[in-house]
């Protein structure tokens, strides 16, 4: 069958018990940053305010853990609290079944597929030793639906440069035409670019695993040398840095955000060290993704998913659900997402590289890498 979105259920306002709930409340701003007393906190799933009788009206470019704000031309937005200022009216409510005029609607989508259980049954909780192999073959159908009607966000642990066949298999994602945005750390970009300059990673050959002499000074002689050309746009495009992920970003002008951590060497001139404005910048990509993908990076994955609601409100105003997958070879990675709010996210349980290697193979059986 050709890949298609499920289809988004509206809940029925008509019915009980929303033909009773109230129309939610608001309460001003007093002191910048601080939300009434009360504030509804928003969550990953689709949420229906009720603003005037009968008007259920949902949210758009949601995110957990932020509020609600009624802005002064009657439209709706959700903001984290330190962008709240006094005056801003702020939703009230913490029951999420109309009974403070909100809605979760946590069923929102209708798939084909639904698992009949036993009320006994072994593997039941996804682990090292679950099959993946339809997430693969899902996967192939939806990249290939997002290369032309969505917009897929990658979020890249150093891993994926470490390898020569992740590495070079990664590039030809991209030159498919199946990355439209990636964030990453100081460290992705740093040894995807001394891979270029030296051919390590960490000091270690990417394709042999030797160590090269004076090792440990190849990712700082890179941050050097990028330091010194002004910046990784300018090293591409004056030459000096021949191949790689970051070489194959910029030479395709795909938007990325380097969000700059208490650890960085160097950093990279691109790195964004102040941590609000990363968020800022990353939420940016994270509020146009229709796909997100992200692979051997914790932190970055968790700081991810809690930018991102299960689902976007398109342009024509329909709503699909937002697809997102952790790749990481430990079982803790995926629990530890799915406790941070993530629910939604799918897990695949493998060492990265395999899995760039096997993905890249797969896109290039079935579809065109050349756009």
């Amino acid at each position: 069958m050709p890949f298609s979105l499920p289809r988004y259920q509206t809940p029925d306002f008509s019915v009980q018990p929303f033909v009773e709930s109230p129309v939610v409340r608001f309460e001003e701003v007093t002191v910048p940053g601080v939300a009434p007393e009360g504030f509804h906190a928003t969550s990953i799933y689709p949420e229906y305010l009720q603003i005037k009788k009968g008007e259920w009206r949902l949210l758009r470019g949601s995110r957990m853990d932020c509020v609600v704000v009624l802005e002064s031309d009657g439209s709706l937005s959700v903001k984290e609290f330190r962008r709240l200022k006094r005056g801003d009216s702020v939703a009230l409510g913490r029951r999420e079944n109309g009974e403070d005029g909100i809605y979760v609607h946590t069923d929102a989508f209708v798939t084909p597929r639904e698992d009949v259980r036993e009320k006994f049954a072994f593997r039941t909780v996804i682990s090292r030793e679950t099959s993946f192999s339809i997430d693969y073959d899902e996967l192939y159908e939806l990249l290939a639906h997002e290369r032309r009607n969505g917009f897929v966000l990658w979020v890249l642990g150093p891993a994926v440069a470490f390898d020569y066949d992740a590495r070079e298999a990664f590039t030809g994602i991209i030159r498919g035409g199946f990355v439209h945005a990636l964030t990453a750390g100081n460290a992705l970009s740093v040894h995807d670019l001394e891979g270029s300059i030296s051919g390590t990673a960490l000091g270690q050959e990417i394709y042999s695993k030797r160590y090269a002499p004076l090792g440990h000074y190849k990712h700082l002689d890179a941050i050097n040398t990028i330091r010194g050309v002004g910046s990784i746009q300018k090293a591409v495009e004056e030459g000096c840095i021949q191949n790689g992920i970051m070489k194959a970003i910029i030479e395709k002008g795909i938007p990325y955000v380097l969000a700059g951590s208490i650890r960085d060497d160097g950093p990279l001139p691109e790195v964004i060290a102040d941590a609000y404005a990363a968020q800022d910048a990353m939420r940016r990509l994270a509020c146009r993704a229709t796909t997100v993908i992200a692979m051997a990076t914790q932190l970055h994955s968790i700081a991810t998913g809690n930018l991102l609601a299960s689902y976007r409100v398109m342009t024509d105003g329909t709503v699909r659900p937002v697809y997102f997958y952790s790749v990481d070879m430990s079982e803790f990675a995926g629990h530890k997402l799915a406790n941070r709010g993530s629910l939604t996210a799918r897990s695949i349980l493998t060492n990265v590289q395999d899995f760039v290697v096997t993905l890249e193979r797969g896109l290039k059986k079935r579809y065109s890498l050349n756009e």
